[in-house]
């Protein structure tokens, strides 16, 4: 047995008496042996949620029948803290826009991203009230803007400042979670609202905003399935997680047929009113697409943008933290 050398033990030692923060390093998980539909009727697979999401999404298409195993639903405000339960176990997969995976992964947490999505990019919106004196995005200097940290409208909000030639610090920003955003918004104790979709159509229609940039442009439209690497290890979940992507593949391809049908039931399971939900399908859905290379580049430059302005603490190398091992039964799932 080769022992490790008294400078690597020392060096060890000083990282842990001084607190110094490891680099992200991701940890991938091993991909085990499928089970069979009989041990597969004794697993639980364990689901995040947001308002509107997977699981409406999945009933609409009638997608829910027939599951060989048994799914608990959890409902979260937004990406960042599901995944925070994710990497602790308390979930084993959930759904998430393009920026969670990001500040997850400069985390360490332990969650791998298994299948990706692209959609509208106009959902997510910079809003102002209609009576603002805000048209430019320039007018945000020294503003208070709303938004969920590590949220897709988070690097939806980063870009729209570095269009402008401004740098967070030029701005005051508010992290609150979509309720406490849309209150604050609606009370005018903030000057705009950094959201994504059906809180940008619930918005627009509840509270006379106005868009003040949409997201075209400012960010690539990509939502992602994240999954818990024990969950991954685990032989039964494994299995469900693989059945789980491709009923969710198929029930987005059914509702870019169906958009009447996904709206009232998205509105039915939220009790958003059906306008809203009706225009928030009515921007585009999303679409399973290839977890490859492209899709990699495009979360890296989010990535190194977030770094850069000093908002996460080290470099993140996003292939780092793609699992592709259900790929190709993804796309397969929904090749014409």
């Amino acid at each position: 047995m080769t022992r490790p050398s008294s400078m690597l033990i020392l060096l060890a030692l000083l990282a842990l008496l001084t607190g110094c923060p490891a680099a992200p390093t991701a940890r991938k998980a091993p991909v085990p042996a499928p089970v069979g539909q009989a041990e597969l009727k004794n697993v639980v697979l364990r689901v995040g949620d947001q308002k509107g999401g997977s699981k409406s999404l999945l009933a609409a298409a009638d997608l829910l029948r027939d599951v060989p195993y048994r799914i608990e639903w959890s409902t979260f405000t937004s990406g960042p803290p599901l995944l925070e339960a994710a990497s602790a176990g308390a979930v084993d997969i959930g759904g998430v826009g393009n920026t969670p995976p990001i500040f997850a992964a400069a985390a360490n947490a332990k969650v791998s991203v298994v299948a990706a999505a692209q959609g509208d990019q106009t959902g997510d919106s910079l809003l102002v009230p209609a009576d603002s004196p805000l048209h430019r995005l320039a007018d945000l200097r020294g503003r208070t803007i709303a938004v969920a940290k590590g949220s897709s409208s988070h690097g939806v909000l980063l870009a729209a400042l570095r269009r402008a030639g401004l740098r967070p610090r030029d701005v005051t920003i508010a992290y609150l979670t979509p309720a406490e955003a849309y209150a604050a918004f609606s009370q005018h104790r903030v000057d705009a609202w950094a959201i994504w979709e059906p809180y940008t159509s619930q918005a627009l229609q509840t509270t006379r905003a106005r868009t003040l940039v949409d997201g075209r442009g400012l960010t690539n439209g990509l939502s992602f399935q994240v999954a818990g690497l024990a969950a991954l290890a685990d032989p039964g979940r494994n299995t469900a997680i693989r059945d789980y992507l491709v009923r969710l593949a198929r029930a987005m391809a059914w509702s870019a047929l169906h958009p009447e049908q996904r709206a009232d039931v998205w509105s039915t399971e939220t009790g958003l009113q059906r306008s809203v939900t009706k225009a928030a399908v009515d921007r585009g859905v999303d679409l399973a697409t290839s977890l490859d290379q492209r899709v990699a580049d495009s979360e890296q430059r989010i990535a190194d943008a977030f770094f850069e302005a000093g908002l996460l603490p080290d470099r993140v190398t996003f292939a780092d933290f793609v699992d592709t091992r259900h790929n190709n039964d993804v796309l397969a799932a929904v090749r014409p």
